[in-house]
């Protein structure tokens, strides 16, 4: 009310200054008469018509066209997401279901019996030099990779009488493979492994004569056996000894 008051005192004084330019006969610019220029000061003073926008302007009219468009999209977006969401989630299944069959499929291809390690067969089970040697003996660099012959549990991995340092791995049947002199191991009691899965690599720790895997086969009641039918049973062939 106060503002409306002054704009209309603003307006009131407007007008009489131009009643008295009347009064006094002042001339108006070329064009327009007194009058004018008297509604001319009132409008002035007045001020814009709409306050919020400047020198009066209106919205312009594509505003609301725009306003409503972005609202439309606004809308759309999340019927859009549901509508894709049962789409994904059949993707998503449709990928497990491929990975899971290619895992079967590899499983079911990978051997069950390997090698333990690559390398010269130098010594077999039995007698040697007045003593009972109660494994096999497979010659290489240190370094050399061991691999488990079998899938099973470790049991030992770490420092052993007489091997420096061994790895034990007890099967499901609860036979034993013995990796004796090993330079490092890779595993720890209790951690399950796989046939061919790297597990040591060959060392020349213990009581040894060079660097070479000792591999040794225990049944599930401790006896040690020969590994060389052990392996063989399983297509595992060590050639010929050449020590």
């Amino acid at each position: 009310m106060t503002g409306r008051l002054a704009v209309a005192a603003v307006a009131a004084g407007a007008l009489a200054t131009a009643g008295h330019s009347l009064a006094t006969g002042l001339d108006a610019p070329t064009g327009e008469t007194r009058a004018d220029l008297a509604l001319s000061a009132a409008n002035a003073a007045a001020g814009p018509s709409n306050p919020t926008s400047p020198q009066g302007a209106t919205p312009a009219a594509g505003t609301d066209a725009l306003d409503a468009a972005t609202t439309g999209v606004m809308a759309v977006a999340p019927a859009a997401d549901q509508a894709s969401a049962p789409h994904a989630a059949s993707l998503a299944k449709a990928h497990k279901i491929a990975d899971d069959a290619a895992a079967r499929e590899a499983a079911a291809r990978a051997p069950k019996f390997v090698k333990p390690a690559e390398g010269r067969f130098t010594s077999g089970f039995g007698a040697r030099w007045g003593t009972s040697h109660k494994g096999v003996d497979i010659a290489n660099a240190i370094g050399t990779p061991i691999v488990a012959a079998a899938g099973g549990t470790v049991v030992d991995s770490g420092p052993a009488s007489g091997f420096g340092m061994w790895v034990r791995v007890q099967l499901d049947d609860g036979t034993i493979n013995v990796y004796g002199h090993v330079n490092r191991s890779y595993v720890k009691k209790g951690q399950t492994v796989k046939a061919g899965q790297e597990i040591a690599e060959i060392g020349n720790r213990g009581q040894s004569t060079g660097p070479h895997l000792h591999f040794e086969v225990w049944t599930p009641s401790g006896t040690k056996i020969n590994p060389l039918p052990w392996l063989a049973e399983r297509g595992i062939s060590l050639g010929a000894a050449q020590d």
